[in-house]
Formats: structure tokens, sequence, C-alpha cells
């Protein structure tokens, strides 16, 4: 079972950003992370108490995590430490400009080794133009923070599509990426979602698939190898398991308004509203998935990374199709798994088996 725990408070809202999070209501954090901690020890009595289940991977999200003081997390770990497995990997994202030395110390001191930068870039005007509340300075010194302060993991996010954006442009942040200790890069193309400010803007996106192969070249001859379409690490240590839990359609519990949980083929939904979750911690809409849905999802997920999928998934005349690309090498197969050896083309793979 993984954990995720929804932080919903944010510095400020990036023009992008369609995840639900607040720039004004940072009264509220007290009361909020008391609600989640009632919908944290309820989950975890009616799904992991008293069976032979733990929490496997915990990953805090947002929002900004950085954003709610290393102190109000103290009793969401003391309710979740009994039930962890053994070096477990616990990942919080955090933004440069609230990660302050001393939160990161006090989220380590938690339990915390693994943390996730929202960088998206190292130069300033691009990050002014996506509404970023941080400087490339503070980036870099929250980077070599983590470092000092023994972090496991270092994940940087950046960026890439934007309007302006060449190779040569995103290759400098590279180049300051390269003199950063991180152990992981996520590389995301750049996407407009209703609701962002972005939206009346589609201008601001450039869909570039050349770009995107050159970015991904550059950052695999930085030694760091993909293993899904946007995420690279150093070596298999470094790659996220909380990620991979999902992606291998693992079920999790989502804590937190904005959270998602899966469990026993339904999706789990609290309340999005914050002062309506506040009130009403432990409310939940369902959604139940069908076998089709889970074997959709399976298969998407898995053509998009490392996992692959089983060819027992498939029937006769989609197993047909994924051998027909498996003998045009668009497909590798090993160990009855199938593997995509170009996750740019996954939805174009994926469309052509479930045809």
């Amino acid at each position: 079972m993984l954990l995720y725990i929804h932080i919903p408070f944010c510095d400020s809202k990036c023009y992008y950003c369609a995840f639900n999070s607040y720039v004004d209501k940072f009264k509220l954090k007290v009361a909020y992370m008391k609600a989640l901690e009632k919908q944290l020890a309820h989950d975890i009595d009616l799904y992991i108490k008293n069976t032979d289940k733990k929490i496997e991977t915990v990953f805090i999200g947002g929002g900004t995590p950085s954003c709610v003081e290393a102190s109000l997390y103290e009793n969401v770990f003391k309710i979740i430490r009994p039930y962890l497995i053994k070096d477990i990997e616990i990942t919080t994202e955090a933004n440069p400009n609230s990660a302050t030395k001393l939160w990161q110390e006090g989220m380590k001191a938690h339990g915390v080794n693994r943390i996730s930068f929202g960088v998206q870039s190292f130069k300033d005007h691009k990050l002014k133009a996506l509404g970023r509340a941080h400087k490339s300075i503070s980036a870099i010194s929250a980077i070599q923070n983590a470092s000092c302060i023994g972090f496991k993991g270092i994940n940087c996010d950046i960026i890439y599509g934007v309007k302006g954006d060449t190779f040569e442009s995103i290759k400098e942040d590279l180049d300051v990426v390269r003199t950063l200790p991180i152990t992981h890069l996520s590389a995301y193309s750049l996407i407009i979602e209703e609701g962002t400010k972005f939206y009346k803007k589609s201008y601001m996106k450039i869909d570039d698939e050349e770009l995107s192969y050159q970015i991904f070249d550059e950052i695999k001859s930085m030694g760091l190898e993909q293993y899904e379409i946007s995420n690279f690490s150093i070596n298999d240590e470094s790659k996220s398991s909380h990620n991979f839990g999902y992606w291998q359609h693992k079920e999790y519990l989502g804590v937190g308004t904005g959270a998602v949980g899966y469990i026993n083929k339904q999706r789990l939904y609290p309340l999005k509203d914050i002062e309506k979750y506040i009130e009403t911690p432990l409310f939940k809409d369902v959604e139940v998935l069908s076998d089709e849905d889970i074997k959709t999802e399976k298969i998407l997920l898995g053509l998009r990374s490392q996992v692959g999928i089983n060819k027992t998934l498939l029937n006769k005349e989609e197993l047909k199709r994924a051998e027909f690309l498996i003998s045009e090498n668009k497909l590798s197969e090993k160990d009855d798994i199938i593997y995509n050896k170009n996750y740019l083309l996954s939805d174009e793979v994926v469309l052509y088996i479930l045809d």
C-alpha cells in the first residue's frame, strides 16, 4: 500500500498549475493538518491495521508541502510510523523559496529521506513567465542544502516546451543541473489545462517532438537513465519507488483535500473544497472501476515506463498487434513482459494495440 498526502497551500499560483491549491488560506493550516490527521488515522484503521498490509512508500505533495512548518507534520508521522516498512522511501515536494534549511532539517528528522524541488528553470525570466515565486539562486541553494543535510534522494523538476524554449536554452538549464548534487531529474513538457492562467494563452506552449528527443538525449549524456517518459535517475536505487507503485497499479491511500485513493478497484475522492474538507475529512466520493478500465490503465502506465505490460493482459487480437510492433522493433519482450522502446510514442502504441 502506498500513501499520498496532499498539502494544498502555496506561496503563489503558477500559471500552468491545475492542482488543488490555495494562496489565500494560510490561516487554515493548523485546522487542515488536524483534519488530515483524522482522515489518515481513520483510513489506516480501515485499510491497514489488523491486516498484513504495510505502507511501502510515502509521498507528500501539493500544493507546496514546504509552506507548512515541519513541526505541524509531527503527528502525521506518529500516526504512520508503526505501519512503515523497513528502509521506506519517504518523499516530500518542496519549493526553493520556502524549503529553508531549517524546514529541510525538520522534515529529515521526521524520517523524510527524499526531496523533490519544483525548480522548473534556472532562468529568472522564464520563472517569471511561468508565475514561479523563486529565483534561480534560491533553487541552487535549496538543492545544495538538501545535499549537506543528507537526503538520500534529491529530485529536480524542469519544464520545457514553453514559448521561447530552444534546445540551447534548455541545455543551459541542464548544464546547471550537472553542477548540482541531484540523484533524479523530472523533465515535463508544459501542459495547458482548463482553469489555469495559461488556459487562454495556448501560444505559451510549443509542440516540438524533435526538441523532446534532443532534451532526452542530452539528459542521458549526463549519466541519467530514462525509466519513464518524464523521469530520469542516476541509478536504480534513485528511481522513485512511489511512482513505480502507481505505474504497477498498486493500491494507495490518498489523504487530504484534492487527494485520490485507490483501493479494492475503487477510486476514493475526499472533498476538494478545503473548508468542507476540514469540516468532514472522512467523506469520500467513490468511483468504481471496471476490469476494462483497470486493464487500460495498466497498459497506458506500463508502456510509458520500465514497468511494461504482461502479455496475459492482452486478448488474442491485441497480442497479435503487439507482436507485430515487436517484429518492427517498436516494442521488446522478455519473460512474457512487453516493453516500450520509445516512451514518446507510448500513446500511439497504446491506441494501436487497443484499436
